[in-house]
């Protein structure tokens, strides 16, 4: 679930900035994104999270129809129409509503998608023109829509072609999204930030797409609110499984989630190894473990990717340690 809000200034200036639909502060357990007044809104998708605020999917689409309501009519929403949640929103929209997408048919799409090596490109469309082809340092077709997304707001407030694709060519991403820490000896160690199982998802495919032909690890840390509890097993162990090895570390301060709501890693990795046996999960409660493990079992050519929301007992730090005094 992700909102992307543009503010204009009175000097004629944008400040775009990032919301989210968790709660604000303990003292307002009210959305942070509705203390926004964004005169442009982009919805990336609505999916159930947070589950410590929100009873179900329908809460968490209450939220964000909160935050299209208070959009002027003079403003824009963007949505992704890949998403049929997010395109619910769109109905009772005040103001004009744009569509993007890579899936299901949108104004904005992106077409002729290109992966190679850590570089993406993609062409973007609007009703059928074809805008020219543009190039991002990043992996994974979740960072083409969500591209495409800054694309078509750029196009909306008046930049050209050219100054959007010498805009993107030039980023150079963020921290901890498949955020390379070390190639020691062939193997490579990513970080990233995925703990939803959507992120998970794409974060695994993205990897696999642009490190054709390797051995891929995914080692997870169930620490957010939700990821600890049982509420997404299935579907952790289908995103999970399209490793090739996958180990699940302990929950993170297990003892503040409730028994019965609790998030077996056992039961995790016997759910993956259930759906895809050769992915060879398993559950390794320490970080000192999981290095052992790395550096007793990992060859030249794997990929060994992170994920966790939180810092992981520093492993990935740690990892490339280890690695780096084996090689020697």
């Amino acid at each position: 679930m992700n909102f992307g809000g543009g503010f204009k200034r009175g000097n004629g200036s944008w400040v775009v900035m990032e919301g989210d639909e968790y709660d604000s502060a303990f003292f307002d357990k009210g959305p942070k994104f509705l203390h926004y007044r964004p005169q442009i809104a982009v919805v990336t998708s609505v999916e159930f999270d947070h589950a410590d605020i929100y009873r179900d999917l329908s809460h968490v689409k209450g939220a964000f129809q909160q935050l299209v309501d208070i959009v002027p009519p003079a403003g824009c929403l963007l949505v992704c129409g890949d998403y049929g949640d997010a395109l619910d929103l769109a109905q009772r929209a005040g103001c004009s509503v744009s569509t993007y997408g890579l899936r299901n048919p949108a104004e904005w799409q992106a077409i002729d998608i290109v992966v190679r090596e850590a570089t993406t490109s993609f062409t973007p469309t609007y009703k059928g023109r074809n805008e020219g082809t543009v190039r991002v340092p990043l992996i994974g077709r979740h960072n083409v829509a969500n591209a495409l997304a800054v694309y078509a707001i750029a196009r909306r407030i008046g930049l050209s072609h050219s100054v959007i694709a010498r805009a993107m060519e030039l980023f150079r991403g963020v921290k901890r999204r498949q955020e390379l820490i070390e190639n020691v000896s062939g193997i490579t160690v990513l970080d990233d930030f995925a703990h939803h199982p959507t992120a998970v998802r794409d974060t695994v495919k993205a990897v696999r797409e642009a490190y054709p032909g390797r051995r891929l690890w995914a080692i997870f840390e169930p620490r957010s609110q939700t990821s600890r509890r049982r509420v997404f097993l299935k579907e952790f162990a289908g995103s999970l499984g399209m490793a090739d090895r996958v180990i699940v570390a302990d929950l993170y301060e297990a003892e503040k989630i409730p028994p019965d709501q609790r998030l077996s890693p056992l039961e995790l990795a016997a759910a993956i190894n259930a759906g895809n046996r050769q992915a060879g999960a398993s559950h390794l409660p320490s970080v000192a473990e999981i290095v052992r493990t790395v550096c007793d079992e990992a060859e030249t050519g794997d990929v060994i990717l992170i994920m966790s929301n939180g810092s992981f007992g520093g492993l990935p730090g740690r990892l490339a340690q280890a690695l780096q005094a084996r090689s020697h």
